[in-house]
């Protein structure tokens, strides 16, 4: 089967890079274009946070998320240029959302043949409590996906 539009999940972890290069190498075995997106999250490392709580407004909450969403934007862009760089049509999106929701969203609305993302392998209590996006994904995904492993 030849893909024509993968989708890539990204996180600011290293094995974000990883996965990168995963999506990178099947646009470049498909000749496909890319969608590259990334979940800010509250204990993302591009998210601002408040000075205090207590004093924080609904306009200071928005100028904090909007400051967070601009680096966040900043550090997909520099993914776009390696990808574009390598001649790969390349797109990013970014949003606050729960990570497994938003790779379905995009991945249904864009409509992806191939979603690659990561999993670090939590076994046991780590993953019932904390949860897994490549599990999540796995059960719910409408196109083929590639998981790649930390």
């Amino acid at each position: 089967m030849e893909y024509q539009k993968i989708l890539v999940a990204l996180d600011s972890s290293p094995m974000g890079e990883t996965v990168f290069e995963r999506g990178i190498a099947s646009a470049k075995q498909n000749n496909a274009s890319l969608m590259l997106c990334y979940c800010l999250t509250s204990d993302s490392p591009f998210w601002v946070q408040p000075t205090s709580y207590h004093s924080e407004t609904s306009e200071d909450f928005k100028e904090r998320y909007q400051g967070s969403l601009e680096k966040a934007n900043q550090w997909l862009a520099e993914y776009v240029n390696k990808a574009q760089a390598q001649g790969i049509s390349t797109e990013s999106t970014c949003k606050a959302d729960k990570p497994e929701h938003m790779v379905l969203e995009i991945a249904k609305n864009w409509e992806a043949d191939l979603i690659v993302v990561g999993r670090r392998g939590r076994r046991g209590l780590a993953e019932i409590f904390l949860g897994s996006v490549s599990n999540y994904i796995v059960h719910y995904a409408p196109c083929s996906l590639l998981i790649v492993q930390d």
